[in-house]
């Protein structure tokens, strides 16, 4: 069983690594869209929708696998205060992802 414990910490710790992984790639290219828009003459509007767009797809791809390591964490750790704040986290990110998603899905739509 100690074994399998020690797995799981491994992997909640890969998925958390990746999730700030994922969050920073997004920041970064997003960071350099911006500042290549900002110097171009292009239609800024236009660029930066879809910049934000981009970095919103990384930020809901680093929530929803903190949500995988936090609930892989609460398999491995199952006390009621890790599943009252597990519970708390995933209805926040949820509603987080749920509303930038469909931010997404608009902007998508409209153009």
């Amino acid at each position: 069983m100690k074994i399998i414990t020690e797995i799981c910490e491994l992997l909640i710790l890969f998925m958390s690594s990746v999730a700030v992984l994922v969050l920073i790639c997004g920041v970064v290219k997003s960071s350099v869209k911006f500042v290549k828009n900002e110097l171009s003459h292009a239609d800024k509007a236009s660029v930066l929708r879809t910049i934000k767009n981009e970095l919103g797809a990384y930020v809901l791809f680093a929530l929803e696998l903190l949500i995988a390591a936090d609930i892989v964490e609460s398999i491995i750790k199952p006390t009621f205060d890790d599943i009252a704040k597990l519970a708390a986290l995933v209805v926040i990110r949820t509603i987080i992802s749920y509303f930038l998603g469909k931010e997404i899905d608009q902007e998508i739509e409209n153009k």
